[in-house]
Formats: C-alpha cells, sequence, structure tokens
C-alpha cells in the first residue's frame, strides 16, 4: 500500500503534536505527528508485538509502572497546586457534583465539554475551572492544602501545617497530619479523532491505568473537550532492568594506574636505522582537517534540493535517535525562512508553549521548525524557497531546530542543503 497524502489526516498533526510528556520530546513528538500524516486512509498500527506469529509477548515489559491515583476528600477534590479534579461519586449528575464543590454547573460543565444534567460514572474525573477550598482535615483530607511533590517539602511547610492543624486546646492522642506528597499528573485535553489507545501510547502508559485514573467505561470511552489525567510514571521497564543488572553484578577489583603487562621493547631500538632512506619513502602528506560542523557557518547553495531556513552557525548536528534535525544559532528576531515551496499542514505548540511549524513539500518530504516566533503564515497557506515564516525567538543560545522528514522517518538535512 503506496502511502499517500490525505488533508484530513494532516489536520489531526495539531492535537498530536500537542502531545508530550515524557518523551523527549520534540523528536518523538513530531514523529507521531508525521506518521499521522502519511498514514492510508485505514488506520495504521505500527505495534506488531504479538502479531508476526511469535508467541513471546513483550507488551507488559513495555508497560511503565505508574503511580496510584491519590484518595479525594469528602467532596472529591484532589488538589495539587497548578490545578485541581473533582472526582464524582455513584448517581452524581453535574449538578449534584457542581452543589457539593461550590461551583456553578453551568461553568463546570463548559469546561469539561458536557451538559449540566448529563450523568457521571463514579470516580470519573472533572476538572476545575477554577480553585475551590482546599482539602483539609475538615474535608476528611488526610492532610491540609494541594499535593506537594516530595522535593518542594520543606521543614517550614511541615511546621506550618502541623501549626495549622493543631486543635485550640492539647489533645495527646492526635498526631497532626503531614503534607501529602506525590506527582502533579499532566492534564490532558481531548480533540476530534483521539482514542484512549492513541493517548496512552502517546505518553507510554497502559490504556487500563489512564482508565482507572480517569473513571472510564470498559470501553474506554472519551469525548472531545474531556480532561484526562495521564497517570504519573514512577519506573520503566528500562530502570527496573537496568537496577537488576547493576544490583547482580560483581565489582571487580583494578590495578592502579601504570600497573599492568610490560611494554614490550621497540624492534628499532634493536637495529640502527639504515644509512639511507629509500627514494619511495616519502615524506608524509598532512591530512586535510575534517570539517568541523558545529562551528559552520550556513551559507545558501543555489543549486542545493533546499536552502537554509536561518543564516547562522550550526550548533548541533544531526544524530539519528537523538537528535533529529540540526540547531542553528542565530541572534534573536533573525528571520526563519522556508527551506523549500510548499504548504503549511501545522502551526501548534507543545506543552511547553515550544512554537512548531510543519510545511508540506512534494514526494512525501516535510521540514519541521521548532522554537519559530512571530509566525507570519497559516495554516493551509502555500509558501515558496526563502519566504519567511517567523522569526527567531528569545534564548541563550537563540536557535532553530531544523527537520526534514522523509514520511515518517528523519533524515539528515545537510544532505538537502548542500
Amino acid at each position: 500500500m503506496t502511502p499517500r497524502f490525505n488533508k484530513g489526516r494532516i489536520e489531526d498533526i495539531e492535537m498530536t503534536l500537542q502531545a508530550t510528556r515524557r518523551f523527549p520530546a520534540t523528536a518523538v513528538l513530531v514523529g507521531s505527528a508525521l506518521l499521522l500524516t502519511t498514514a492510508c486512509e485505514r488506520p495504521l498500527d505500527l505495534d506488531l508485538r504479538g502479531r508476526l506469529g511469535s508467541s513471546f509477548d513483550t507488551s507488559q515489559a513495555a508497560q511503565a509502572v505508574v503511580a496510584t491515583r491519590p484518595r479525594p476528600d469528602d467532596r472529591g477534590i484532589i488538589s495539587y497546586p497548578n490545578y485541581q479534579v473533582a472526582v464524582a461519586r455513584r448517581g452524581d449528575t453535574l449538578q449534584t457534583l457542581a452543589a457539593r464543590i461550590g461551583l456553578p454547573a453551568d461553568e463546570l460543565a463548559r469546561h469539561n465539554g458536557i451538559q449540566p444534567d448529563d450523568s457521571l460514572r463514579s470516580g470519573e474525573v472533572i476538572a476545575l475551572p477554577r480553585r475551590v477550598a482546599e482539602p483539609s482535615p475538615a474535608t476528611g483530607a488526610t492532610s491540609s492544602g494541594p499535593i506537594q511533590p516530595a522535593s518542594d517539602v520543606t521543614v517550614t511547610e511541615l511546621a506550618s501545617a502541623a501549626i495549622d492543624s493543631a486543635p485550640a486546646t492539647p489533645a495527646s492522642s492526635t498526631a497532626a497530619p503531614a503534607v501529602q506528597t506525590g506527582l502533579e499528573p499532566i492534564r490532558h485535553k481531548v480533540v476530534r479523532g483521539e482514542t484512549a489507545f492513541t493517548i496512552s501510547r502517546l505518553y507510554g502508559v497502559s490504556v487500563r491505568a489512564l482508565s482507572e485514573w480517569n473513571g472510564l467505561d470498559k470501553e474506554f470511552t472519551i469525548r472531545e473537550g474531556q480532561y484526562l489525567l495521564i497517570p504519573p510514571v514512577t519506573q520503566t521497564s528500562s530502570t527496573v532492568r537496568t537496577t537488576a543488572a547493576a544490583s547482580s553484578q560483581t565489582v571487580a577489583s583494578t590495578e592502579p594506574p601504570g600497573v599492568g603487562s610490560p611494554t614490550p621493547t621497540p624492534p628499532s631500538a634493536s637495529k640502527p636505522l639504515p644509512a639511507v632512506t629509500p627514494a619511495a619513502a616519502s615524506a608524509p602528506q598532512p591530512k586535510p582537517a575534517s570539517p568541523n560542523l558545529a562551528a559552520e557557518t550556513t551559507k545558501p547553495s543555489s543549486s542545493a534540493k533546499m536552502a537554509m531556513p536561518v543564516n547562522g552557525t550550526i550548533i548541533r548536528e544531526y544524530s539519528k535517535g537523538r537528535n533529529e534535525g540540526i540547531d542553528i544559532a542565530a541572534s534573536s528576531g533573525t528571520a526563519v525562512k522556508a527551506a523549500a515551496s510548499g504548504k503549511v499542514a501545522a502551526i501548534t505548540k507543545d506543552e511547553n508553549n515550544i512554537p512548531i511549524v510543519v510545511v508540506k513539500h512534494p514526494d512525501n518530504v516535510m521540514t519541521v521548525y521548532i522554537r519559530v516566533d512571530d509566525i507570519s503564515v497559516a495554516k493551509g497557506d502555500n509558501v515558496s524557497r526563502g519566504q519567511t515564516i517567523g522569526k527567531i525567538g528569545s534564548g541563550d543560545p537563540a536557535y532553530v531546530h531544523f527537520e526534514v522528514r522523509e514520511g515518517f522517518d528523519s533524515v539528515d538535512p545537510t544532505g538537502y542543503l548542500r
């Protein structure tokens, strides 16, 4: 089946590029987007585990170990430093949940893409548009305030929590609650075309863990506009294997420097050099210095397939699997130009608010421009080679990340630029 460009597929790039996380981010992020772009009309699934006639299945080993969802207080509130959510009870509607937590049902409905009278599943997570009173022992919580990262909880905060929760009269049998600690999950807003399976794969967690954290039904149904909590990963399978291997190895004793096998006597020490050097043995010619791409200044080439997107210096080279493009440094405000003529396929930002522009070219080739500010084109625009599409934003150093993709595989951009 020959991959071909599909307009409907390209519109899914924005939703895919917004996902993150925990992936290094840009390479996997953009790779997922381009995979959707080059897919055929029927869904394309590259997960071949257990489909090649082998009974050996590594799917469990590939899954990450995730944390358990914290217990909500009596209202159903789970609080984090950057947001709060409410967990529905059996028989809840959005109206009853809103009344219990003290927010208008209409406001809560608009924020979550549902209607005020809609029924909620037991354990379903509802995102709050603004904060309500923090959990405390008075609301049935085991601690006061939002769940904090373990590294951010100081002795002062622990002491403050103990003082705030202390009774007016001494009570020797009552212990002051400690500050609750834990990892803050990523919040993912569902967009059209996404499923629980695609979201779980984007973040590297199992769909079952995603369902348990968000109270999904047995069909893993999600809706457009819904906020999902991505279970925080506490340990990956590679970490488990590395830890086990390290613990099973025995530390070998090493000899101190300079101790070891004696260096053999050079052959020239036992026989004198010939009096006359043979004529054939001419003096070695110096080798030309290897090009230093890290310090190379980019220069336009009219005969190249693509033009340099920025007139600057390459500060990071292409490395398959590590850096899927090249980083070109220039002063903030330098124009970023289209490397070749094509059509703007997507303009979006990742979860760290870093701008991304994707341009589609003939022969199933794409160029990707990351860290572009003041974008001067729009999705669907036709651009010509050398046309300004934006500017390099501020940074130390200020640079643009540039990628060339053949289908959804990255290639070394210098092959197109020279």
